[in-house]
């Protein structure tokens, strides 16, 4: 079918800060905490009451427009948008809207051949989120106000984004930053991470937008993609028959795999902002810019490379490796400890951590440091592997063994006697003894059937408990099965 639209995508992704209290009071910011608990008159909008601004969130928004590129305003303000729903007691949201603390950057993004692509970010403004409202339970609606006050940044991207996967690329840029920088765990399934996608399509060809719709309610990076590739298909066969595309905010029903009419934006309330009047200037200069730049840590697409470069390592296993930075400094600790440093050890490290440690995090739930096997441990197993002090599969029981009880190798390996048998004249002797015992199946390796050697290893591997070094073994092998005497 002949491709007749392009997708234009805009996202606003909303990242909750890892402060410890809120924007503009004391109360903690822990989730899960019973319902209306960390409330105080602040955040509850009592009258009276004064906001006094969290140092640490400008922090945090400075150190996210510095990672992403931004200019940082010296002077920037906070204003009041004003709405009416029930979990917003106050009657309005503290916000930046004409004057944000970031704007007028970009992040690059790799597309699937390989090329990049950049895209920008309008802005990066502070301001408060709202309480929480639970609809899905058999009573009526309740309020959970927790919520209420506790610090966001809000990164607003420019109509960049052409395809669902460009979208779904972008938000895991953005999310690896955020986490890199340690501003933001990134869960969007506990909501500390969300994101609203302005959508519409065009003719090829077309210069001006159309009509856009405005998705939200989308909880997870699988529900984003499906959510846009759903409206993206809608605007598309409504072009297509004649009709038009309404300006409305569209929810996201994951369980339907469709998008439902919320509200008209025409019906939408005119949030009449203005600056706050309980809120002084937040004036930043460049003193201050200059010393959130040196906390700046190495971020994952200059990490991505260099892992490429220095250690070796294929693209894939970057990429993997640098998706968390945990993950990646896990490495990079097991590669400082490593006695043999090569590209071999790199990629034997780079291994061990995407099969064993990740499938481990994966199954139980939990960071890499908080697995009992530590990274110089680690290095230490990689090491018995590469001098022949141990063979892969004895490995494999030692780092359940260090799983287990976080013991180092060395310890497993003496207590319960794996030391690797490389001395040649002892497996000569084993292997003569199982050839001696199995003429038949040497003839009929002699005679083709070269794919028996496999049995002869595992004869040998059953004799000395699977601790003959295998490289060994299969060299005396071929060279006794070879010589047809």
């Amino acid at each position: 079918m002949e491709l007749k639209y392009e997708t234009i995508i805009g996202l606003e992704v909303h990242c909750q800060l890892l402060t410890k209290t809120k924007a503009f009071c004391s109360c903690p910011t822990t989730f899960g905490s019973l319902p209306n608990s960390n409330v105080c008159p602040i955040c509850l909008g009592m009258p009276g009451v004064l906001p006094v601004l969290n140092k640490q969130i400008v922090d945090f928004t400075i150190l996210m427009g510095l990672a992403t590129n931004c200019t940082i305003s010296n002077k920037s303000i906070f204003a009041r948008k004003n709405y009416f729903y029930p979990d917003l007691p106050k009657g309005y949201q503290i916000s930046q809207f004409e004057n944000p603390i970031c704007s007028k950057g970009f992040i690059e993004i790799e597309l699937e051949n390989n090329s990049t692509k950049i895209i920008g970010i309008t802005r990066i403004h502070m301001e408060e989120d709202a309480g929480k409202s639970i609809h899905d339970l058999d009573i009526d609606t309740l309020v959970d106000v927790n919520r209420c006050g506790v610090p966001l940044i809000e990164i607003v991207s420019e109509p960049e984004m052409r395809s669902s996967k460009e979208a779904f690329k972008y938000l895991s840029a953005i999310k690896q930053i955020v986490t890199y920088l340690g501003i933001c765990d990134g869960n969007m399934e506990e909501g500390s991470l969300r994101c609203d996608a302005n959508v519409s399509v065009r003719k090829i060809g077309e210069n001006n937008f159309r009509t856009k719709t405005e998705v939200k309610n989308m909880n997870s990076f699988r529900n984003v993609e499906r959510a846009l590739e759903f409206e993206i298909e809608r605007q598309i066969n409504l072009y297509e028959k004649g009709e038009s595309v309404i300006h409305q905010t569209l929810l996201w029903d994951a369980n339907k795999n469709v998008a439902i009419p919320m509200r008209s934006k025409e019906d939408a309330h005119d949030y009449r902002y203005f600056p706050d009047p309980d809120l002084v200037k937040v004036e930043v200069d460049e003193k201050w810019i200059n010393e959130i730049k040196k906390t700046i840590p190495e971020l994952p697409s200059k990490k991505l490379k260099r892992f490429i470069t220095e250690f070796s390592l294929p693209k894939y296993d970057s990429e993997v490796l640098t998706t968390e930075r945990d993950v990646a400094e896990y490495f990079e600790e097991t590669i400082k400890n490593l006695n043999l440093k090569n590209p071999e050890t790199f990629k034997l490290a780079s291994n061990w951590i995407m099969t064993e440690l990740l499938r481990v995090i994966k199954e139980e739930k939990v960071s890499i440091r908080l697995l009992k096997v530590l990274p110089i441990n680690l290095a230490e197993l990689i090491d018995a592997i590469s001098n022949g002090k141990i063979s892969g599969k004895i490995a494999k029981d030692i780092f359940a063994e260090m799983l287990l009880r976080g013991e180092k190798p060395d310890v497993i390996i003496n207590k319960k006697g794996l030391i690797q048998l490389s001395d040649e004249s002892e497996i000569e002797k084993i292997i003569t003894k199982i050839l001696d015992e199995n003429p038949e199946v040497v003839v009929k390796f002699r005679e083709g059937k070269k794919q028996l050697i496999g049995f002869f290893v595992g004869e040998v591997m059953k004799l000395t408990s699977g601790k003959a070094n295998p490289k060994i073994v299969n060299q005396i092998l071929l060279k006794k099965l070879n010589n047809a005497n």
